[in-house]
């Protein structure tokens, strides 16, 4: 295939891991008797940094939180679309101090952040694709924070069920490659909003199981370069195959709390896509 993919810059807000621990379990990954390696996490966090940065895009970072082990999983924290940031109401009591620090950047940045009256996990769950939003419930976002989602950006909102405690969040199960187009793991995913996703994304990149596991779905693209989980081999191929250029970036280290790559990472829509 000809190499027709454009890439575009982006903004992106990520916070060291100089806390991260598993120190409780709010999902199947988090065992909190299996030691993280900090000084091995803070190297791969790095090495995405730098990554974000060879490949053209901004990155910001925030300040960590002592007590606050899962504030590395900025995807959380927010949902940013046309300079607009609705914030976040985390499910699991442990998490919920992690708004207030990421607010308080926010506003320093010059932005008005809406405070959820449901429970909303950011872009863990919601995620814009072109002209509207996919939203994840079923273990963490609610369908009233979809319906306050889209009163508050006037985008229509699609719900979408997860079923598979393994992809707790929709960024765990799917995302999007580009305006038009999203690679995800049906099975993740209930049978009516399987046949949602086929209806709007017929050519949709269908991962396995196996890719699936291996976070190949908690995947950052630009349009073009996708940063992705060396270990989804075989997602690497297909999107190789559709015309974009796989950028692998291990976070193992990670995946011991449930997350990757997007976990850490929280884009700043400022224009419209």
């Amino acid at each position: 295939m000809p190499d027709s993919r454009v890439p575009r810059r982006r903004r992106f807000l990520v916070c060291e891991p100089r806390h991260f621990a598993v120190q409780y379990a709010i999902n199947p990954w988090m065992r909190p008797d299996e030691p993280v390696d900090v000084i091995r996490a803070l190297d791969q966090w790095q090495a995405l940094v730098d990554t974000y940065r060879a490949h053209g895009h901004t990155v910001d970072t925030v300040k960590p939180v002592p007590g606050l082990p899962d504030m590395v999983f900025a995807a959380n924290a927010a949902v940013v679309v046309e300079g607009r940031v609705f914030g976040s109401l985390f499910h699991a009591p442990e998490r919920r101090p992690e708004s207030v620090p990421y607010e308080a950047w926010f506003k320093a940045e010059g932005f008005e952040v809406y405070h959820p009256e449901s429970v909303c996990e950011g872009e863990g769950d919601l995620v814009q694709a072109g002209r509207w939003i996919l939203a994840g419930t079923g273990f963490r976002t609610t369908r009233e924070a979809h319906r306050e989602v889209q009163e508050f950006f006037g985008l229509p909102v699609i719900s979408l069920t997860l079923v598979d405690p393994y992809f707790y969040h929709l960024d765990t199960a799917l995302f999007v490659l580009d305006d038009d187009n999203v690679a995800y793991y049906p099975e993740a995913f209930s049978p009516g909003s399987r046949e949602v996703l086929a209806r709007l994304y017929p050519d949709a990149v269908i991962a396995t199981r196996e890719d699936a596991m291996a976070f190949g779905l908690n995947s950052v693209s630009d349009g073009r370069h996708v940063f992705v989980s060396p270990g989804a081999t075989a997602l690497a191929d297909q999107l190789a195959e559709r015309g974009y250029a796989p950028v692998p970036v291990d976070l193992s280290e990670f995946h011991k709390a449930g997350g990757g790559i997007k976990c850490c990472t929280q884009e700043i829509r400022e224009n419209r896509s």
